[in-house]
């Protein structure tokens, strides 16, 4: 799947809210923003875990359909996160990269940075499960 032909999935699945934008997925990499909200700031005034997660999560389903096609399917079975630094508020982005796309799974990194800057703000390993076609073995 292309990056706009996985956004217009995303807009109609997950309707209930803007899910980040997929800015470019090939099958080996993929990176998406999300949109900075100051309803995303948490006590401390830091970007709350759960926006970092939900980003490092829907790169990976990206890069997963952008590598095995239209799959809606496929599933987080693991994501592991580590907090680095405060990130800045603006947008932040997630590049990720396969490691290993198997039939039945496929393991994901992601780094997280604020837009502009360089420095992760957070890395994510992402472990997906893929169901597989009938009458496959």
């Amino acid at each position: 799947m292309t990056p706009d032909e996985i956004n217009q999935f995303l807009a109609q699945a997950f309707s209930g809210g803007t899910p980040p934008l997929v800015e470019a997925a090939d099958g080996q990499t993929a990176r998406c923003r999300i949109t900075y909200n100051p309803n995303q700031i948490r006590p401390g005034g830091t970007l709350s875990g759960p926006t970092m997660m939900a980003l490092a999560d829907t790169a990976a389903y990206a890069l997963v359909l952008s590598a095995i096609g239209f799959e809606p399917l496929a599933v987080t079975t693991n994501l592991s996160i580590q907090f680095m630094r405060k990130p800045k508020p603006k947008d932040l982005i997630a590049d990720v990269r396969m490691m290993k796309l198997g039939k039945t799974m496929a393991v994901m990194e992601a780094g997280i940075r604020s837009d502009g800057e360089t420095d992760l703000v957070a890395h994510a390993v992402i472990t997906y499960a893929i169901p597989q076609k009938k009458g496959t073995p």
